[in-house]
């Protein structure tokens, strides 16, 4: 018996022995069901959100410190953590009536670092360290050995690991299996580990795919390497699986029992976050959405096949969703960014918008008047690839030149500058419209004859209603005075406006 069967021989006696002991204070989570039909493709996914700290850590620090001894306990406990094995092992010391010392990396989401609190109260102090998960466990250490504190390590601990692995037991007695695919998330590896070992013990056939996030895949890279390595940047995204050095212990495993890895990036992720919140009404945090972003990927070569992911959590700070929402499109393709070149003249944008083939969804729009002779809109389309190719044939035969800026710095930070002195007597207004396709055009329509259009500012917010801050310029002051009529005379076509004056727009784009 080679080193690591003894290993996987003894995780697997630890994750029996483990089934008695999580179930304390924790309870068994659902395995939904999502058919989809193109391609025929059934994902089942295990629901770690709905667990008493809405992720699967629990499990494995509560196996780990359900055995330490009355000694141990009496003298407390200190871990590491980027937030969700933190609240496992507050939840442990609160059932078990020892003190855990928890160190968390500066950058933790608030909302991991209130949840910790809830779940140990008293029994837990949280001391934030280092901008990393690496720093924050290095201080831990020294802590633990300065004050006789035992070390409840996130993932390289076979105790740990075991306990993850009644999440797997769970699946296979749900009796929805056997599955051809396993698309497992992986950072430091315990889950993973666990999960794969548990997985092939009871369905021989099934194939487990490591999912790692670009820029933080530091299993992949011990394995291509045959031992841990550090990595020398570490994307922060995925923060429950940025782990700069994968554990001795799971890359042992993980080598042994994972077939194959991949990586995804951070907009399959953010797209597989709005894929489950449509299929499950249910919103992982990024990490939790890994092994769907795998899947997705991967989908039309799974056709017809049974696959497993795992929900491995739900603990993020709301204000992430901003972010996510931004990035889903592009990690499903759907969204591209043009910028496009027309005459600098009144109506030219508007016969832009009327070139656009039917149904194109425009979710961006940024300009600023910069030439005299040409103008240079920014525009984010959300559509199929299909209709992306009628929109550059139609841009084409109407001769616009265009070019992509989807990874545009300027674009993604919506950088939209204008020249002042290019602007005779500007008029400047937030404008309030229902969110419909065409209703922008409908507007300029109604008063592109008027006034020559020098900045827009739109991105679509999901909202009903839609908002844009729009400037418009004219050669003489009495034009300027005379569009307020223009748009009294078109209220039909907008809900309602604000007027910004100039030294305001100077102040917001200073």
């Amino acid at each position: 018996m080679t080193g690591n069967d003894s290993l996987i021989t003894s995780l697997r006696r630890e994750i029996l022995f483990a089934r008695r002991r999580i179930y304390e204070v924790g309870h068994a989570t659902p395995l939904d069901e999502i058919e989809l039909d193109d391609p025929a493709l059934s994902i089942l996914i295990k629901r770690e959100d709905l667990s008493p700290i809405h992720a699967y850590k629990w499990r494995g620090a509560y196996n780990r410190m359900a055995q330490l001894s009355e000694e141990e306990l009496a003298c407390g406990v200190v871990t590491a953590s980027a937030g969700n094995h933190a609240q496992g092992v507050a939840l442990a010391a609160k059932k078990l009536g020892t003190q855990a010392t928890i160190y968390m990396p500066l950058s933790t989401p608030r909302m991991k670092q209130l949840a910790v609190k809830q779940h140990g109260g008293a029994r837990v102090e949280i001391i934030l360290h280092g901008d990393t998960y690496d720093a924050a466990s290095a201080a831990a250490y020294a802590h633990g050995e300065k004050h006789g504190l035992t070390y409840i390590h996130a993932y390289d601990d076979l105790a740990v690991m075991a306990g993850q692995g009644t999440l797997a037991d769970e699946v296979v007695m749900s009796g929805k299996g056997p599955f051809d695919y396993a698309f497992l998330q992986v950072g430091g590896g315990g889950m993973a580990a666990a999960t794969a070992v548990w997985l092939k013990m009871n369905f021989p056939n099934i194939r487990i795919i490591g999912v790692g996030g670009v820029g933080q895949a530091s299993m992949a890279a011990a394995v291509a390497a045959g031992h841990p390595v550090d990595l020398a940047e570490m994307d922060l995204f995925c923060d429950g699986t940025a782990v700069r050095r994968a554990g001795e212990l799971t890359y042992e495993i993980c080598a042994e029992v994972v077939d194959e890895w991949m990586t995804v990036s951070n907009e399959e992720v953010s797209s597989a976050i709005q894929f489950m919140w449509e299929e499950l009404r249910c919103i992982p945090e990024p990490s939790g959405a890994m092994g769907v972003a795998g899947i997705l990927q991967r989908r039309q070569e799974l056709a017809g096949k049974r696959v497993l992911a795992v929900l491995c959590g739900a603990n993020m700070d709301f204000e992430k969703l901003a972010l996510i929402s931004r990035g889903a499109a592009a990690g499903d393709a759907r969204r591209r960014v043009l910028r496009i070149e027309v005459s600098e003249r009144a109506g030219s944008m508007l016969a832009l918008l009327e070139t656009l083939p039917a149904g194109m969804n425009i979710v961006d729009f940024q300009y600023g008047k910069t030439h005299a002779e040409s103008a240079h809109p920014v525009i984010g389309f959300n559509a199929s690839a299909e209709q992306f190719l009628q929109l550059e044939d139609a841009l084409e035969v109407q001769n616009y030149p265009f070019s992509e800026v989807t990874a545009e710095t300027d674009v993604d930070f919506r950088l939209i500058h204008y020249e002042a002195d290019l602007l005779r007597a500007p008029f400047f207004i937030t404008l309030e419209f229902h969110e419909r396709a065409g209703a922008l055009a409908d507007f300029l329509r109604t008063v592109s004859e008027h006034a020559s259009l020098c900045y827009f500012n739109y991105v679509y917010s999901g909202e009903r209603v839609g908002h844009a801050l729009l400037g418009f310029d004219f050669d003489s002051a009495s034009g300027n005075e005379g569009f307020v009529r223009v748009l009294d005379a078109a209220a039909d076509a907008y809900r309602s406006y604000k007027r910004v004056t100039p030294q305001v727009m100077a102040r917001i784009l200073a």
